[in-house]
């Protein structure tokens, strides 16, 4: 029984609707998901207002982005995710609603960037190709696809969005600290995501999460289709070592990631039902939709 705890929708950077994940899932045979949207829990929030099959578990989910405490650094990005909060919790949400007004600030000057290099394209172009969800840079690749400037979304990352590239903006993010504690005071179950791609060495990680730990960590996503199985036993046997949940899932974004399937990632993840066990066990709730 597989289960798939890191899935995108439309409400952040994916291209299914909670609705198309709950179908696409069952069609799946997964066991438990949850809805990790960047930043915001309105996909989670909207899963639960949909019919969802008696043999599927769903967990509640968020994915934040943060800044690493100091004194690390990182090579790649830097993600808190969540499980299991209340959704209704002012502290979280106020957290979430600032993020995303920062990125709101952020999109028009990604948009400048892309017409200064030469492009004919709007902000309500890009809201029109998201469908009036959260927006993002793969809402922009898709309107590059479509005037023919780029054949697909990664080669509008890798030649205009990408950071590094010349349309990127740096994304606001909050200190590694609030996200835990606003995680850890909404009820839920912080974790650190994909650390493979943080670019540390197993020494340095460990302080890492010593460090996080003190501050809330409680829990490490092992499981990831980018963590070949080497990586993905070190990373269980230092979660187990330090006393951290084991997490995982696919990252699932649909087509704007189109090489990653939910539920097995590029083919061979497989996350077992006892990850979802051993969260459920720490929140304390018996309810298929938490």
């Amino acid at each position: 029984m597989n289960v798939d705890l890191h899935i995108h929708s439309t409400f952040s950077d994916g291209s299914l609707t909670p609705q198309d994940i709950i179908a696409q899932a069952r069609s799946l045979k997964l066991k438990a998901i949850a809805i990790t949207d960047h930043d915001t829990l309105d996909g989670a929030m909207a899963i639960m207002g949909h019919d969802v099959p008696d043999d599927l578990h769903v967990l509640s989910g968020v994915e934040i982005s943060s800044n690493p405490p100091e004194p690390f650094e990182t090579s790649g990005s830097f993600h808190i995710l969540g499980y299991g909060m209340r959704r209704d919790d002012p502290d979280l949400n106020a957290a979430l609603q600032g993020i995303r007004k920062a990125r709101n600030e952020r999109n028009p000057k990604i948009i400048t960037r892309l017409i200064q290099l030469g492009m004919d394209i709007t902000l309500d172009e890009v809201y029109d190709e998201s469908g009036g969800q959260v927006v993002g840079r793969p809402h922009m690749a898709r309107v590059l696809i479509k005037k023919g400037y780029v054949s697909t979304v990664k080669e509008a990352f890798d030649r205009f969005l990408a950071k590094g590239k010349p349309a990127y903006v740096e994304k606001h993010k909050i200190d590694c600290a609030q996200a835990l504690k606003v995680i850890n005071q909404a009820g839920g179950i912080p974790v650190l995501a994909h650390p493979v791609s943080l670019g540390m060495g197993m020494e340095t990680l460990e302080k890492l999460l010593l460090t996080m730990k003190r501050m809330g960590l409680k829990g490490l996503e092992v499981y990831y289709p980018d963590h070949g199985p080497e990586e993905t036993r070190a990373y269980g046997m230092l979660a187990e070592r330090m006393g951290l949940v084991m997490t995982g899932g696919s990252d699932f974004h649909g087509s704007f990631k189109s090489d990653i399937r939910m539920g097995s990632g590029k083919g061979a993840l497989c996350v077992p039902f006892r990850v979802y066990q051993d969260i459920m066990a720490i929140i304390g709730n018996t309810s298929r939709c938490v």
